[in-house]
């Protein structure tokens, strides 16, 4: 059979077993089942192999102790400090707790790396006050939703470390690719909050005191200390990003054990059990994933994509662009995690083709992988300030669309003009 057909059999399969509803990991390992049939090359030993291989790997070991260092940091208080300094210095100002949430946000994301996390602990504590204060709900769960896809962004960075492991990218470089990009996107939310603000009628409050803004601060001082511990030292070569995550881990509990004295044994308990069920979703997607990547490279199909590809190799950013509209559909319809598992190894050998630079390939692929979270119909991200906020997940798309259009501004002027992100990147290192 022709490459072009075992194409049409993944493309049909994955969506297929996705549009009745089978989980995302056994819609991979089921893609790639129909793939081997279709290959006549059938192994359920091999089957097994990919399913071990796709977890095995030291570097993903990032991954479930930055889970944990999230939720121990929503449990352990660290999250509402880093909200409640924010409001002490922005809150007072027209449309203030929409820039409370944006500074947050960028300050969560440079702590745990999850945008599931982030934009949980976000609704959780400033959906509330801004129902309370009059705020337009659509919008605020807009602009939360927004928010929270920084995490992936900003280091460290889970998706990050699942594309390194993924591509054999440096997760290094791509931490520090996402530092510029990552406050340039809360930049823009600030610009389209503003131009929100202006068919708003919300009031002006008053100023807290210094005193207070800087006890604020003082209380919010181990949190603020997390981010520069964890870069700080990868920077300087104390730690990988693999042991940044145990750091990250181990400096949250002991925070809101010993210092914030916010966790109990009973939470703890429960703060495990809530990383470990997300930890096993996610290692059984790169399970799952990994089945579907290995009859994907036996098909040959990365040499069908160049192939389709191959009259744009010639122009890097035609190519670039031609990537980032296909993946901005896709992630209409796929997670972040699933489209760096099955897409990542079939873009990055043909934008090395090109001359593109993989780290900045990879910054991009993740960033549209993100805004991909609040994209419907899938949106996961969306779904989670749905249910914190108990609103219908339309009032929440409709809300989260002038900050989907600023994202993808954003993006386009990535693809543009890649000095943006490769220049801070060599400047760095």
């Amino acid at each position: 059979m022709n490459q072009a057909a075992v194409a049409v059999v993944f493309i049909v399969a994955m969506l297929g077993f996705m549009g009745i509803g089978v989980p995302m990991a056994f819609s991979l390992v089921l893609t790639g089942a129909a793939m081997a049939w279709t290959l006549d090359f059938w192994d359920t030993q091999l089957f097994a192999q990919n399913l071990v291989a796709g977890v095995d790997s030291f570097p993903l070991l990032a991954v479930p102790f930055f889970i944990l260092a999230g939720e121990l940091m929503n449990a352990g208080g660290i999250s509402r400090r880093i909200i409640t300094m924010a409001q002490a210095w922005v809150g007072h100002i027209r449309g203030g707790l929409g820039f409370v949430t944006i500074g947050a946000a960028i300050l969560m994301a440079s702590m745990s790396g999850s945008a599931l996390a982030d934009t949980a602990a976000l609704a959780t504590i400033l959906l509330p006050m801004m129902r309370k204060h009059g705020y337009p709900m659509h919008t605020s769960a807009g602009l939360m939703a927004s928010g929270g896809i920084i995490a992936p962004i900003i280091p460290p960075s889970m998706p990050f470390v699942i594309y390194g492991v993924t591509t054999n990218t440096s997760i290094s470089s791509l931490f520090l690719s996402g530092i510029v990009p990552g406050l340039i996107m809360g930049a823009g939310l600030v610009i389209a909050w503003k131009l929100q603000l202006r068919s708003i009628d919300l009031p002006q409050g008053e100023p807290m005191p210094m005193r207070e803004r800087l006890r604020a601060t003082a209380e919010a001082f181990w949190a603020l200390l997390m981010p520069l511990i964890i870069i700080g030292g990868m920077r300087s070569g104390v730690f990988t990003p693999t042991e940044a995550a145990v750091v990250a881990a181990v400096y949250a509990l002991v925070i809101a054990f010993f210092v914030h004295r916010e966790m109990t044994l009973a939470e703890l308990h429960q703060v495990l059990v809530r990383a470990a069920k997300t930890t096993a979703i996610v290692m059984f997607l790169c399970a799952g994933a990994q089945v579907a990547s290995y009859m994907v490279t036996l098909a040959d199909l990365p040499s069908t994509m160049t192939a389709w590809l191959g009259p744009l190799v010639q122009s890097p950013r035609l190519l670039m662009a031609a990537m980032m509209v296909a993946l901005v559909l896709i992630g209409t319809a796929l997670d972040l995690t699933p489209t760096i598992l099955i897409f990542a190894p079939v873009m990055l050998p043909i934008a090395q083709k090109a001359g593109i630079d993989p780290v900045y390939f990879g910054l991009m692929f993740v960033l549209n992988g993100a805004i991909g979270l609040i994209t419907p119909p899938v949106g996961t991200v969306l779904n989670v300030v749905a249910g914190v906020g108990r609103m219908s997940l339309n009032e929440v798309i409709r809300g989260v669309n002038p900050f989907l259009i600023t994202y993808l501004v954003i993006l386009a002027m990535f693809t543009a003009f890649p000095q943006i992100v490769t220049a801070p990147v060599a400047w760095m290192r």
